[in-house]
């Protein structure tokens, strides 16, 4: 049962917790109101709703470090959480009780971190902020999330660039290794993801098929501070067989008859490649040109992710049902349309036929089987 008492020129309410000791739940400055809270308590204390007050005094650091303990995520997405925390949470919340910490303070740190941030990037940070405090609050230590209800605008998004099969053989054809060049060929007419080309192994191809394998245990690189290593695709729809148009067959067959390594499209050393090694060497040059040495641009701000974009739009374009595309993307439909579709071998071939003929309409392969230099499109 708790009660009221006079301390000073203000009221306290004071209860008796289970384990015997007395705690203090709250500070008025009207004993009416203090007596208020006293009948609260003991309503949530018969309901079993009421919240231990010491629960909710702990820093946020140290609710952070609790936390962290018990919460699954994978290591790039932890790496994320830590970046948050570390740069933009920590220092700025960290030492506030989780009681003390009210909508206020997370407005001010939306508007501060605007002024720095892109607005996507502004909401993941109170994304983070608010799934901590939302455990809290499963953990009784906090009566409600501070975070609710709070809307961070997301800005508008501008539409990513998509190529056309001209453009791409001619971002390929401004490559210095050849392999860079198969790389981005391979990624505009397959959809891969950056992570499930540069992580691709010879053992995850099917040549006599023409067949691409996304393992569901290393069928992705990926990089987490610094560090490089295999692992799991984005999503257990990424798992899939993507079947080859001929022509990609046959200069991965060529490609791989001239290297030794395990990994299909290695750096310079025979190791995985860097993202953005390979951004800032091969990729970026050859879209954004370099008008002091006369070479145009062709596609300026288009990103390695967007060849994911252009091969949807292909697909799209080519009238390949939407099933097949979600498939060959590793995506899932969502509702009924995922449930009651399915993707059949007339479908597949359908699409590498497809993929096949748009080659062809470009016609940038010599004799040899390579392929040649375009004049670039501007």
């Amino acid at each position: 049962m708790a009660w009221v008492e006079k301390r000073g020129t203000k009221f306290r309410v004071r209860l008796r917790m289970p384990d015997g000791t007395v705690t203090t739940d709250s500070t008025h400055e009207r004993r009416t109101d203090a007596a208020i809270r006293a009948k609260e308590i003991d309503v949530e204390v018969a309901r079993d709703t009421f919240i231990d007050p010491r629960g909710g005094r702990i820093p946020l650091s140290d609710w952070v470090h609790i936390w962290e303990q018990t919460h699954q995520a994978s290591p790039a997405t932890w790496a994320a959480y830590r970046s948050h925390l570390r740069l933009h949470i920590l220092p700025t919340l960290g030492p506030l009780p989780l009681v003390d910490i009210r909508r206020q303070h997370i407005k001010t740190l939306a508007v501060a971190l605007g002024n720095r941030l892109a607005p996507r990037s502004v909401a993941d940070v109170i994304m983070v902020l608010s799934m901590i405090l939302q455990e809290a609050v499963e953990d009784r230590r906090l009566p409600f999330n501070p975070c609710r209800g709070i809307r961070i605008p997301k800005g508008i998004r501008a539409e990513r660039p998509h190529a056309t099969a001209e453009q791409v053989a001619a971002i390929v054809a401004r490559q210095a290794r050849p392999s860079d060049g198969l790389m981005i060929l391979t990624a505009a007419y397959t959809g891969m993801r950056w992570g499930e080309i540069a992580g691709l192994h010879r053992d995850n191809l099917d040549l006599t098929l023409g067949s691409i394998y996304i393992h569901p245990d290393v069928g992705a690189l990926h990089e987490v501070e610094g560090k490089l290593y295999l692992g799991p695709p984005k999503t257990n729809d990424s798992v899939r067989h993507i079947r080859l148009p001929r022509f990609l067959t046959n200069l991965v067959t060529t490609h791989l008859a001239n290297h030794p390594h395990h990994t299909v499209f290695p750096g310079a050393r025979g190791y995985h490649q860097r993202r953005s090694n390979f951004n800032r060497r091969a990729w970026t040059p050859a879209v954004a040109g370099k008008l002091e040495r006369g070479t145009p641009p062709i596609l300026p701000g288009m990103h390695f992710h967007d060849l994911r974009h252009t091969h949807k739009t292909w697909l799209i374009e080519d009238g390949i049902p939407e099933i097949a595309q979600a498939r060959r993307l590793g995506h899932r439909l969502a509702g009924v349309r995922g449930i009651y579709s399915h993707v059949t071998e007339p479908m597949i071939t359908n699409l590498v036929d497809a993929l096949q003929r748009r080659w062809d309409t470009t016609k940038p392969e010599r004799g040899d089987g390579t392929v040649r230099r375009l004049r670039p499109v501007a």
